[in-house]
């Protein structure tokens, strides 16, 4: 009997380790995928403008909830570390989500379930981090930090201005490295503890969104069910935020939320990841009222790469919004956020957003303005808004 017990047991520790081994990546091609998968292609002019391009930036990626390996080249997924390189991407943000409700949707989401658990006991991750959502992001903010080691110094971690500034010297020198800086998606990432937020700051989070698609402590989700403003642990958290110089990002939050928030914002504050209600009317785009008022702090709107953003799955739709938001409140205050690896298909992988040139000069908008938006806003904005040092 012994015998019979062990030897179940050595097949189920074989079963464990074969689902840890294959089922993650079956995991990431099923829901990471591409609407025109590369090799990317230029007319002469737009590949002109790209290679005079010295800073290429995105605000918005999952890519760390996958456990891929970053330093790797995937042919799945969106985002790697040499395909950041491949498409001269000088900065990603790698942005944390914790918690995802089964049945996901647009209109209507509580946080009673969570489809996040299982994949992340069937990675392998620590178990200290399976039921606990602080610890989910900090196991996150870790593998980041693990690619940064492993990448032979081709990749960095942005912290603060100062080390900004230095990587911003030395990739004149050498265009052959990237960096990244990271994010929250869904401040249900605190467990409802203020003090996480220092936490999350010492492992290198620099923005921060307080809501997913459910409403949490913070507040109320434009995919939630109240539909509501920022309480007053919202209040106090976002005030936290700000005067430890973490970015505060609004992609998500319920229409009373954003304008809680731009009320007792003391400091700019970005939209990452988002459609517009111009050119896409849905419950996660933000109105003309909505981009004026995020502009008015003096920051940034990130234009989404995906479907349920921009009501269609081709490049061309992201430029139409990103036009939109030229014409609206003008090129200093737009930018990429693609949602790369969000579990949805976006419209091309990181070493395609060259593509997003020729889709916005056919639209004829101006070389200088085109480099605003792909990546010297975000670059300029991150010199004035970082921490001074980390």
């Amino acid at each position: 009997m012994k015998k019979y017990v062990c030897y179940t047991f050595i097949l189920l520790g074989c079963v464990l380790f074969l689902i840890h081994l294959i089922l993650p990546g079956v995991l990431d091609k099923k829901f990471n995928k591409i609407s025109v998968p590369p090799p990317y292609t230029l007319t002469p002019r737009a590949d002109s403008l790209f290679r005079s391009l010295d800073f290429i930036a995105d605000l918005h990626c999952d890519a760390l909830l996958w456990d891929r390996d970053l330093t790797k080249r995937h042919s799945y997924g969106a985002v790697d570390i040499p395909r950041m390189l491949e498409g001269n991407m000088a900065l990603q943000a790698f942005t944390i989500v914790t918690k995802a409700p089964k049945n996901l949707n647009f209109e209507n989401n509580t946080g009673q379930t969570d489809q996040i658990t299982l994949p992340y006991i069937l990675q392998g991750r620590p178990v200290r981090s399976w039921f606990d959502l602080t610890e989910r992001a900090i196991t996150q903010c870790k593998a980041l930090q693990k690619a940064e080691q492993r990448s032979n110094g081709s990749f960095r971690i942005i912290r603060s201005k100062n080390d900004f500034e230095d990587y911003l010297i030395s990739r004149r020198s050498n265009p052959a490295i990237t960096a990244g800086m990271l994010g929250i998606e869904g401040l249900h990432a605190l467990g409802g503890k203020i003090e996480n937020v220092d936490r999350l700051y010492d492992e290198g989070v620099r923005m921060m969104a307080a809501v997913h698609f459910f409403d949490n402590k913070l507040g109320g989700s434009a995919h939630g069910v109240s539909k509501g403003g920022l309480s007053d642990f919202g209040r106090a958290v976002i005030k936290k935020m700000q005067k430890k110089h973490i970015i505060v990002d609004v992609a998500h939050n319920s229409p009373s939320m954003i304008d809680d928030i731009l009320a007792i914002s003391q400091k700019p504050v970005v939209s990452s990841h988002t459609g517009v209600v111009g050119t896409c009317k849905t419950i996660r785009n933000l109105s003309d009222k909505q981009i004026k008022g995020i502009t008015a702090t003096g920051g940034l709107i990130g234009i989404a790469m995906f479907a349920p953003a921009t009501c269609d799955h081709t490049p061309a739709s992201t430029a139409k919004a990103i036009k939109y938001c030229i014409d609206l409140v003008g090129a200093d205050y737009v930018a990429l956020g693609s949602d790369f690896d969000g579990a949805i298909e976006t419209h091309t992988d990181v070493s395609g957003l060259k593509v997003y040139i020729e889709e916005m000069l056919k639209l004829g908008i101006a070389p200088g303005d085109i480099k605003k938006v792909m990546g010297e806003n975000v670059r300029d904005f991150l010199l004035d808004q970082l921490p001074p040092e980390s």
